[in-house]
């Protein structure tokens, strides 16, 4: 089975700092593979190995992806090969326009069986891209995925209701987005970075998106507001009654 897990470069959430004028500052931030994909790397090792397969890598961004640190800790993870797609172009992508451009990625790509998507992006976090991309490629599509099981030609797919385990068998191919809760990711250890060098990335160039589906209109931080500090006290009957009164003068004002 050749199994390909769909990749996203994200900004280190403790290296993004804000500007006064409230515009996130991406200037010393490292850029790092989403935390949801390590487990889209792991699922599509595991699967691998359980059928004699291959796992590769497919990431679609900016000049981010030039990384080679980044590209051998994807690697270095359990990932046979790696398939970038990078431009300028490509930085700052919609949901469908990444769905697009990782379709015709795909196209380049021969005897896909599987295609898994983390559960969302760490920047973005839209859950939109597996659901797209599926449609886009008009096979099997689901979501919300916690346990994969090879079942021969098929698969045997489990994602967690409300009171209730839903199994469903979903033929190949079929394009999944998984859960946090499917695995634990794999901490690489020397060995697996050392190897991580020798393995392939290739290159792909002339890929283009469709128009922007939706606008953006901003991007702010949150506005910082100055504790007010207040502080009651007294025993609990009077302590509630002052926190009631504040409260109420507080939605009256509003």
């Amino acid at each position: 089975m050749k199994v390909v897990a769909c990749l996203k470069a994200a900004p280190e959430a403790e290296d993004i700092g804000t500007r006064p004028d409230r515009t996130l500052d991406l200037d010393k931030a490292a850029w790092k593979i989403g935390t949801y994909d390590l487990n889209t790397i792991e699922a599509a090792r595991v699967l691998a190995d359980e059928t004699g397969g291959v796992a590769v890598g497919l990431s679609v961004g900016g000049p981010a992806l030039a990384s080679s640190k980044l590209r051998k800790d994807a690697l270095s993870r359990g990932l046979d090969e790696f398939v970038v797609v990078s431009d300028e172009a490509l930085a700052d992508l919609d949901t469908f326009q990444t769905a697009c451009v990782l379709r015709d990625a795909l196209a380049g790509i021969d005897g896909v069986d599987l295609v898994l998507v983390g559960a969302g992006s760490s920047d973005v976090y839209a859950q939109q891209v597996g659901n797209e991309l599926g449609a886009l490629l008009g096979v099997a599509t689901l979501n919300g995925v916690n346990k994969v099981t090879p079942a021969g030609d098929h698969l045997v797919v489990e994602r967690p209701l409300e009171d209730a385990v839903q199994v469903i068998e979903v033929g190949l191919p079929a394009v999944l987005s998984l859960t946090s809760g499917i695995n634990t990711p794999r901490i690489p250890g020397m060995r697996d970075v050392l190897a991580a060098g020798k393995r392939p990335t290739t290159e792909v160039s002339g890929l283009s998106a469709p128009a922007p589906s939706t606008d953006r209109t901003s991007l702010l931080a949150v506005e910082q507001v100055e504790r007010a500090h207040r502080v009651v006290d007294g025993d609990t009957a009077d302590v509630v009654a002052q926190l009631v009164d504040y409260l109420n003068s507080v939605g009256g004002a509003r």
